[in-house]
């Protein structure tokens, strides 16, 4: 038997700035603390930005991690690696499966 099944859309709240670093290859990466909802309580989760400077282009991974020591590490790591936003996704992949 098939059936619809919803799901719904984690929405982070009261979205705060907690790190920023303007790289060299004027990109700058942000770490986000915020808040969502997840199984009825309220959760701290942490954000990834990386917005490029001169042409305007901006990736965000609004609920990275739950842990900001994660959330740190990963932001040094695209600092390290000098990484365009286009390429945030493929990263955070590579970050996770190497976590894992």
């Amino acid at each position: 038997m098939f059936g619809f099944r919803r799901r719904l859309k984690k929405v982070v709240r009261d979205r705060t700035v907690y790190m920023e670093v303007y790289g060299d290859n004027k990109v700058i990466y942000r770490v986000v603390a915020g808040r969502t909802w997840f199984g009825g309580e309220e959760v701290h989760t942490y954000g990834i930005e990386a917005e490029e400077r001169s042409t305007g282009e901006k990736e965000t991974i609004q609920d990275f991690s739950r842990n900001i020591e994660d959330a740190v590490d990963f932001a040094e790591m695209l600092i390290n690696a000098r990484a365009r936003p286009k390429q945030l996704y493929t990263k955070a992949l590579g970050y996770l499966c190497a976590a894992i």
